[in-house]
């Protein structure tokens, strides 16, 4: 009986690391579902440029994976339960139970409103596709009306300043300002930060630092201070937070809800399920749990992947690098900065700004997309004929049910 690897979440972690199991691990003796919500894959970095109005083509997760040997089930995940080894889905057509043997937990993140009154009914995000194009929408309208309009963007991490940059750019007729705990910046180096204020300056965007937000309602925000900032359309990037489906399964999750995980991203309370992504707890080569980004998936889904084959197949597992090297931040389409940290986490005092930095932060979108876009990095054809062609697997002998 083949062994059955169920991988939930098809975003930059799951989607990756499902092609690259597919390309390592017998089509005869492993089944590799892919369990996902959406039908496409969603290019998450590059959510708050569709929300500003560029177009961002998608590409079908059925094509993605098709001659992979893959199955996708588009499905909602509702529950996990390792116990028996099931995940249960909700579908279209009702949903149901899926089996494993080995889970890979790849659900990610999502928005988190921190339990200020009024985000969740009035404030929009871009933390997933439909709410973007939500925003995309309520920013298209406000063009529409021609009387301008104005945006308040809360939040002042990566997401927020990428956010607030890219609608003043995109969208020059509406009022964009940022909201920022702090000041504006201070996860940069000194020049960073004067880059950051430069192109803020350079597309008008009004920063208010050192602002806490209480409530947020249809036509303001609500400050701490007593202030009511006029907004007719609040986008809220203050924070992420994880599915609440692993803490709710028994596995070992830490207060926020990510999975802890070992050094090879394999749970440590059910040694079946592995996570990786913004869904694990993991401890850096710093020492230091890694951070919820694009970089973090990469490096944790590679790790799960390696301890996942060798466990299957006897070999060695490999240690792969976890490290956190960098911010990078983008600042439109012809600007950037590319901020490097040192083992604390902190800044270095030198950066990278400018168009030097704008292509890298491109060249990484590029290299993530063509890494979704052909996930077994062009499967062997002995290979691919024993994933697609039962027939043909019968033939070389494969262990293909009937």
């Amino acid at each position: 009986m083949k062994h059955r690897i169920i991988v939930l979440g098809a975003g930059y972690a799951g989607a990756y690391s499902a092609g690259i199991l597919a390309r390592r691990l017998s089509p005869a003796d492993t089944e590799i579902t892919v369990v996902n919500a959406e039908p496409d894959f969603v290019e998450r970095m590059r959510l708050h440029q569709l929300a500003a109005g560029q177009e961002i083509k998608t590409r079908k997760l059925a094509d993605v994976f098709a001659g992979t040997g893959i199955r996708l089930r588009l499905a909602r995940v509702t529950a996990v339960d390792p116990e028996r080894q099931v995940v249960a889905v909700a579908d279209a057509d009702g949903g149901g139970e899926l089996g494993y043997d080995t889970l890979f937990y790849a659900l990610g993140s999502h928005g988190s409103d921190h339990g200020v009154p009024g985000v969740a009914e009035h404030a929009f995000d871009v933390a997933g596709r439909p709410s973007a194009l939500r925003l995309r929408e309520r920013l298209g309208s406000l063009g529409r009306r021609g009387e301008g309009g104005s945006v308040l963007v809360v939040g002042d991490g990566l997401t927020g300043i990428e956010t607030a940059i890219e609608i003043a750019e995109s969208r020059p007729g509406l009022s964009v300002a940022l909201v920022a705990r702090g000041e504006l910046g201070a996860r940069l180096s000194a020049g960073a930060r004067s880059h950051l204020r430069q192109a803020c300056d350079r597309l008008g965007i009004t920063v208010l630092e050192h602002t806490s937000v209480e409530a947020v309602e249809a036509t303001r925000v609500l400050c701490a201070d007593g202030t009511a900032l006029a907004s007719d359309a609040t986008v809220w990037t203050a924070g992420f937070a994880v599915s609440p489906i692993a803490a709710a399964s028994g596995l070992e999750v830490t207060e926020n809800g990510q999975i802890v995980v070992d050094r090879t991203m394999r749970s440590v309370s059910h040694p079946n399920v592995y996570a990786a992504g913004d869904s694990a707890y993991a401890i850096g080569d710093n020492g230091r749990p890694l951070p919820m980004n694009c970089g973090s998936a990469g490096y944790t889904g590679r790790q799960a992947i390696d301890a996942i084959v060798g466990r299957l197949t006897g070999r060695k597992i490999a240690n792969t690098k976890l490290v956190y090297l960098a911010n990078y931040i983008s600042l439109g389409r012809r600007d950037a900065i590319l901020q490097l940290v040192d083992d604390e986490g902190q800044a270095k005092p030198k950066y990278v700004g400018g168009r030097t930095a704008e292509r890298i932060k491109w060249g990484i979108f590029k290299i993530s997309l063509w890494a979704i876009s052909h996930p077994t990095f062009c499967l062997p054809k002995r290979k691919r004929r024993l994933a697609t062609a039962p027939d043909a697997a019968r033939r070389e002998g494969a262990r293909v049910p009937a």
